[in-house]
């Protein structure tokens, strides 16, 4: 792989770990912080800052793996970088 492959693979990669970091610290603290002025919202029934604590942070997460998995296959291919099957 040439030097300029190389620099794309991590620029890009770098990127989708910024993002990807970016989306956890945000379902992990933030929406915590803020779970007593979300309580005034209700989702299906329950107030939305005890759903993110108890369930909808936990959704995020596994969304944001299997999305941050398949992004990452994507850059790698592109790169040719990838693993074969």
């Amino acid at each position: 792989m040439d030097t300029s492959t190389r620099e794309d693979h991590w620029r890009r990669t770098k990127s989708l770990m910024i993002v990807t970091l970016t989306i956890w610290f945000i379902f992990s603290f933030v929406v915590h912080w803020f779970a007593s002025s979300l309580n005034s919202v209700t989702f299906f029934g329950w107030p939305l800052g005890f759903y993110m604590a108890a369930q909808g942070s936990e959704i995020v997460f596994v969304i944001t793996l299997f999305w941050f998995v398949k992004a990452q296959d994507k850059i790698d291919r592109d790169c040719g970088v990838a693993e074969e099957d």
